[in-house]
């Protein structure tokens, strides 16, 4: 794992997406497996002034979204839907055909994961996964457990995971949330890990032990020979 200790925010932000913009010149078709949530929403801010610059550089990326909440509707301001579409699909006009993920209120939860994970398997691999570190140590909604799913999957959200702060303070009681799979994760070609936030040190300091347990899933990175961990200290 290559750890980056960075000063800030922004400098966080600028490095994630200059990995980003260097897989692209790589690979003009690169599939990107993107999260939500305030960690990334910077190194997306980053991606949008470069498309103003060159925007061609983006034609042909795709986008693959890491996990949704289950329940709301996809125009809800709280769905990772709703964030993706305003922060990434817009900004870099990612058209429909170069974008998947799961529906956020599907009628049956398990057969759209099941959807998602036949788009998975039938790509060659994942190019670059791009994830947020949960505070209780959760990478997508893949949660604290005795064992971890492999594939796509519906998950019954930890009670640390109802107080994210793009759900916090909802009428509507959230229950469950649909997340790529940790095999799915691991099959990226190159993963970058962004440590941002408040109340984020205990998790940060079981990942820095390199003790691999399913109680803090983002461990399981240590087990990938390609990981940026991008990290900012509060």
């Amino acid at each position: 794992m290559n750890i980056q200790n960075l000063k800030n925010y922004e400098q966080m932000s600028n490095r994630a997406a200059t990995i980003v913009l260097e897989e692209i010149e790589k690979k003009k078709d690169l599939l990107i497996c993107a999260p939500t949530g305030s960690s990334p929403t910077g190194m997306y801010q980053s991606l949008a002034y470069a498309f103003k610059l060159k925007s061609e550089a983006f034609n042909e990326l795709r986008i693959l979204k890491l996990d949704e909440w289950g329940g709301l509707s996809a125009s809800h301001s709280g769905s990772c839907e709703s964030y993706l579409q305003k922060h990434l699909l817009n900004p870099l006009k990612v058209s429909q055909d170069r974008y998947a993920g799961f529906m956020p209120n599907p009628e049956d939860a398990q057969k759209e994961c099941e959807r998602v994970q036949q788009i998975i398997d039938n790509e060659v691999s994942i190019d670059l996964c791009i994830l947020g570190l949960g505070k209780n140590g959760h990478i997508g909604f893949n949660e604290p457990a005795e064992f971890l799913q492999p594939h796509c999957h519906v998950i019954q959200l930890s009670e640390e995971s109802k107080k994210h702060a793009m759900v916090k303070g909802l009428d509507q009681k959230l229950e469950y949330g649909m997340t790529l799979g940790m095999k799915d994760i691991l099959s990226a070609k190159r993963i970058v890990l962004l440590i941002y936030g408040i109340g984020k040190s205990d998790a940060t300091s079981m990942l820095m032990s390199k003790k691999i347990t399913t109680h803090f899933p983002v461990t399981f990175l240590w087990l990938h020979p390609n990981v940026d961990c991008l990290l900012v200290e509060n």
